[in-house]
């Protein structure tokens, strides 16, 4: 084995995988993409035991797996989207000034908050739209290339 920076041993050489690993289909556990060490194989080296304080050492050394799940990820632009939101009513009333505003031969006056947001929709939407178009484009030629792989 050769040395690490630190004088231990480094892990990413020589990997002898326990026999509970064995036992899981002879698929490799990391612990942290540190990899594991069989305890009754001869010449592994101790590795240190995790801090008391951790988490890890109270779940036997190994991290708990969290998942992405779909309601988790809505349950976060929700949230992400409502403080947005929240933001975003704060800062029209906190615009209240009226503001004249010309458009195609249109006058009027409108809260500068609101002409503001209504900009800022409107810019939205156009990127929406060009990002459509492009991936319209995009679709019809993966659509071709398929047709032609086809022949």
């Amino acid at each position: 084995m050769s040395e690490g920076p630190n004088s231990q041993p480094d892990p990413d050489v020589s990997v002898t995988p326990s026999a509970a690993d064995r036992a899981a289909g002879g698929r490799d556990a990391t612990y942290g993409g540190a990899p594991s060490y069989a305890p009754d194989a001869p010449d592994t080296p101790a590795v240190p035991a995790p801090s008391a304080g951790t988490e890890k050492a109270a779940a036997g050394g190994r991290t708990p797996e969290s998942k992405v799940t779909r309601a988790g990820v809505i349950w976060a632009g929700v949230v992400a989207s409502l403080i947005l939101l929240i933001l975003l009513i704060i800062f029209i009333l906190q615009n209240q000034e009226q503001a004249m505003v010309q458009f195609l031969g249109f006058e009027g006056s409108v809260p500068l908050g609101m002409a503001l947001f209504i900009a800022a929709v409107t810019g939205g939407v156009l990127v929406a739209v060009a990002g459509g178009a492009r991936i319209l484009q995009l679709r019809a030629t993966a659509h071709r290339a398929k047709v032609r792989q086809r022949r």
